[in-house]
């Protein structure tokens, strides 16, 4: 297997949601049409008290969304809350492979996404019949999937896990065996690093994160020399990082690698008035609500999830008006996906 850990943006090609369907339902419905952002808030609000709904939003949502949201959090966070909430009714605002998770975790209650055409650039990088070749050739290795892939490719891992439990999952696996850890490489070199465990690399990545390169970090520590630097382990600049850090090239006091919910937990305390954020630009809204006398500055401005910013006020409106669009994971991939999944939540 190569591992050559260099981004490719070309390796694998990104569908456009540029214009989906329920963009075109959106746009042609007269109602939704003379709706004002305040007016659509009230009626969504009305909406899910009358539905006895819980709306879900990830971190990267746009922040109307996410202040809309009755829970704001990461992947982990949110697989959680799935699961403990008593709403017959769940409003997954993020991407696809979250609300089938929500599906799979909660199978009695109904899972609505406001547009079933927010996918993701690193779960698109693995198919389910790859994973079931990867096995074939290594039966006697564990697979680690992280939560950034299908539930059909769930269905065919042994463990699941987030970034912000990915370490714990990976120290979870027996001694001595060796892991094939899924889809993304830089968060996969980064366990490796962090473990020591013996990990075979898939060579996935997720475009947005991959794309913050080292000359990203040394630019904005050069414009900011005093402040914290959060990165996301999926950030393509992460190995180089973790050797700058070894060699004193970065503070070890100021450099933090951490999920978006540790994230949140660091800027909650963290006294220094300037963080660098190494991920999703929509993280910064979470970041500012969290503490709004910090600066918050992105290691690059365009590192914009387009499949997230998917998810809008008017689909949100229209997802809970019409009850669209269900996610539904079927037998027996829902079942085998579980397996994988409880373990994800048991070393949460």
């Amino acid at each position: 297997m190569a591992e050559e850990l260099t981004f490719d943006p070309g390796r694998h090609p990104r569908p456009t949601v540029v214009d989906t369907p329920a963009t075109r339902a959106v746009a042609a419905d007269p109602e939704i049409a003379r709706l004002s952002q305040d007016e659509l808030i009230s009626r969504i609000r009305d909406l899910k008290r009358k539905r006895e709904a819980v709306i879900l939003s990830h971190n990267y949502e746009i922040g109307p969304i996410q202040d809309i949201a009755d829970f704001v959090g990461d992947s982990l966070q949110l697989s959680q809350q799935a699961a403990a909430t008593d709403a017959p009714l769940i409003v997954f605002c993020g991407v696809h492979f979250m609300a089938e998770t929500a599906a799979i975790l909660s199978p009695e209650k109904k899972v609505l996404i406001p547009d079933p055409m927010a996918g993701c650039s690193l779960a698109d990088t693995v198919t389910a019949e790859q994973v079931r070749k990867w096995r074939r050739e290594h039966p006697d290795h564990v697979i680690v999937a992280y939560v950034n892939t299908s539930a059909a490719v769930k269905a065919e891992v042994d463990y699941c896990c987030t970034s912000s439990n990915a370490a714990q999952v990976v120290r979870a696996v027996p001694e001595g065996k060796e892991i094939l850890f899924l889809p993304d490489m830089f968060l996969g070199l980064w366990l490796r690093a962090t473990t020591g465990r013996k990990i075979h690399l898939w060579m996935g990545e997720c475009h947005v994160h991959a794309g913050i390169r080292p000359e990203d970090v040394r630019a904005r520590m050069d414009e900011h020399p005093a402040a914290h630097l959060l990165l996301h382990p999926e950030c393509g600049c992460v190995s180089q990082c973790m050797t700058a850090l070894a060699d004193g090239e970065l503070p070890k006091d100021r450099t933090h690698i951490l999920s978006t919910g540790g994230m949140v937990k660091h800027v909650r305390t963290c006294k220094e008035r300037t963080d660098l954020i190494g991920t999703e630009v929509g993280m910064i809204h979470r970041l500012r609500k969290e503490n709004p006398d910090k600066e918050y500055v992105p290691l690059r401005a365009d590192a914009i999830c387009e499949y997230m910013k998917t998810i809008t006020l008017p689909k949100l409106y229209r997802s809970l008006r019409d009850m669209v669009y269900e996610v539904r994971v079927e037998e027996p991939i829902a079942s085998r996906a579980r397996r994988a999944i409880d373990r994800m939540m048991e070393n949460a």
